[in-house]
């Protein structure tokens, strides 16, 4: 057997009376509520001048730090200019100083160059100034040598010509021969006469060099042959007799006239 259910309360008993035009309204049996919109709308003026002021400041804010922000970056770009410059100046003064490095070197090696020159020429100088030393040694003892062996043969002329004088005399007589100097220092000049029997006037003589050890002729008339006065000097310079001298170049003479 089924139930019917049913509410409590009668869906009739829920629905609203029917409206009339005497019937009272609804919202006017609302209680009256104060929402505070005074109230709110100062609070909100009140917020809306501090939102705008925040905002003001706000835009002051931004506005400062942009001009700040443009500030340093403008001295940024003038510190950086500034630091470029002194770059270029300090790149420039680095060039300078390397060229000025560089020529410095230059002259330095020059400088070094040249001195390596002067001191090879002046050893080149000392070695030569040596040399000459030693050989202006070596040269003073010839001349002391040779300047002592012409005093021993002056010496020995001199010593020799105080015997020969008086057989000097026997010879120019005997031979037809006279003395005379030649117009220089240590040069004699013989002259002998009856060399030719078709004419005893007739002259021959020759010159005697006495400045060297080795006596020579430089000159004769009539002229003989050059290996004929050898053998007679060759004699004389091995002798040292004046006597060998005088006859041999007297026989070349008569054998020459003859001829």
């Amino acid at each position: 057997m089924s139930t019917l259910f049913e509410p409590s309360l009668s869906t009739s008993a829920m629905r609203p009376p029917l409206s009339s035009a005497d019937a009272p309204s609804m919202a006017d049996s609302l209680p009256s509520i104060n929402f505070g919109f005074d109230e709110l709308r100062d609070r909100m003026t009140k917020f809306t001048v501090k939102f705008d002021a925040f905002i003001e400041q706000g835009r002051k804010r931004v506005l400062e730090e942009r001009n700040q922000f443009r500030m340093n970056v403008a001295e940024l770009k003038e510190d950086q200019r500034m630091k470029k410059r002194d770059i270029e100046i300090l790149s420039q003064k680095s060039s300078t100083h390397q060229q000025t490095v560089a020529k410095e070197e230059a002259e330095t090696n020059e400088m070094k160059t040249a001195i390596a020159s002067l001191s090879a020429q002046r050893d080149a100088h000392v070695a030569t100034r040596d040399s000459l030393k030693q050989q202006i040694a070596d040269t003073q003892k010839q001349i002391d040598i040779r300047l002592a062996a012409q005093r021993a043969h002056a010496q020995h002329i001199d010593a020799q010509s105080r015997f020969n004088i008086p057989e000097m005399d026997f010879w120019t007589s005997n031979l037809c021969m006279t003395l005379e100097g030649a117009g220089l220092n240590d040069r004699l000049k013989f002259m002998f006469t009856h060399i030719d029997d078709r004419d005893w006037t007739r002259e021959a003589w020759f010159e005697l060099d006495t400045s060297k050890r080795e006596y020579e002729i430089p000159y004769c008339k009539p002229k003989l042959e050059k290996e004929q006065i050898e053998r007679v000097l060759d004699k004389l310079n091995e002798s040292r007799d004046l006597r060998v001298l005088l006859k041999g170049m007297r026989e070349l003479f008569v054998e020459a006239v003859k001829g």
